[in-house]
């Protein structure tokens, strides 16, 4: 009798639709990832191209975007954008804006405009400056937006003869300082009074530490109003030497406080001029060492030296 054969049967189960690989969930979460990766190396892109005025401009607004807005902030179609480039091809020269001298400076000179208009809006609007319009001076200078306070027969800023801030001066400095402190840029202050002598001191106190300590106490009226120390790079008193009105030196407009808000170009100058770092003196012709001649020797030969030293700007 013969053994049966055993049979094997083998039977083949088709999968269901969409179940290869695992299932199709693999695909969203692969999607969601390579664009959190895409936005992380985009943001990396704008951190490494942006000029670090854009950079603290921006977390400057970050820090206080309640504050800018209530302030009428510029709108975001009339911010000029952090993303460098352009064109049909950011990858290429004629795509990117190049961090070159030139744009810097007219960058830096559209964002002192822009501050100006916001400034003259602000006096023109707000109640606190509204009956001493006169007295308050905008402009720009080589050094960036000036505004300065000044005297008038109807309204002093100081005590006569002192550094005791008037009540009216007083609110007009802490009105402007929340603004000041919300521009990127530090800021100088600088106090001038007119040619009459200061008679009350004699040698040891005149025109020249009275303007230095009113500009010192409108720093702190600043500061009471919110703006922060590290916004203030110099504070200075220039007595009677640099005039608004040249002819009558004794008009009381000559009695100021000037706030400059520095452009990029002077605060770099300022903090490097302080750095603490000497400049080197450039030599245009070999220099050996001058002994003094003898006494039937021709006279030496004259040696050329150009200082290096910046001009003064005053």
């Amino acid at each position: 009798m013969k053994a049966e054969k055993q049979r094997i049967i083998v039977k083949r189960l088709s999968a269901p639709a969409g179940a290869g690989h695992g299932g199709g969930g693999w695909k969203i979460a692969y999607a969601d990832f390579m664009t959190a990766m895409m936005a992380f190396f985009l943001v990396m892109w704008l951190l490494a191209t942006a000029t670090p005025r854009q950079l603290q401009g921006v977390a400057e607004h970050f820090r206080t975007p309640l504050r800018v807005a209530l302030m009428g902030g510029t709108k975001s179609g009339l911010s000029s954008s952090v993303i460098p480039g352009g064109g049909a091809d950011a990858a290429s020269k004629e795509g990117e804006v190049k961090n070159s001298g030139e744009s810097d400076a007219e960058s830096d000179a559209k964002a002192i405009e822009e501050m100006r208009d916001r400034l003259e809006e602000v006096i023109r609007n707000s109640p606190v400056f509204q009956q001493f319009r006169s007295q308050l001076l905008v402009d720009i200078t080589t050094e960036g937006l000036r505004l300065q306070i000044v005297d008038s027969d109807k309204g002093a800023m100081f005590e006569l003869a002192s550094a005791t801030v008037v009540p009216h001066m007083r609110a007009i400095l802490r009105e402007i300082a929340p603004m000041l402190n919300d521009w990127p840029n530090k800021v100088t202050l600088a106090g001038h009074t007119d040619s009459i002598v200061y008679a009350r001191g004699g040698m040891s106190y005149g025109n020249w530490e009275l303007s230095a300590d009113r500009a010192n106490a409108s720093r702190r009226e600043l500061a009471a109003g919110g703006l922060a120390d590290s916004k203030v790079l110099r504070v200075m008193g220039l007595a009677d030497s640099m005039h608004l009105d040249k002819i009558d030196t004794r008009n009381p407009i000559n009695r100021r406080i000037s706030i400059v808000v520095l452009n990029d170009a002077t605060q770099r100058r300022i903090e490097r001029e302080n750095s603490g770092a000497p400049k080197q003196r450039a030599v245009t012709s070999p220099v050996s060492v001058l002994r003094p001649p003898p006494l039937a020797a021709v006279p030496a030969a004259k040696v050329a030296l150009t200082s290096s030293h910046p001009e003064s700007d005053k």
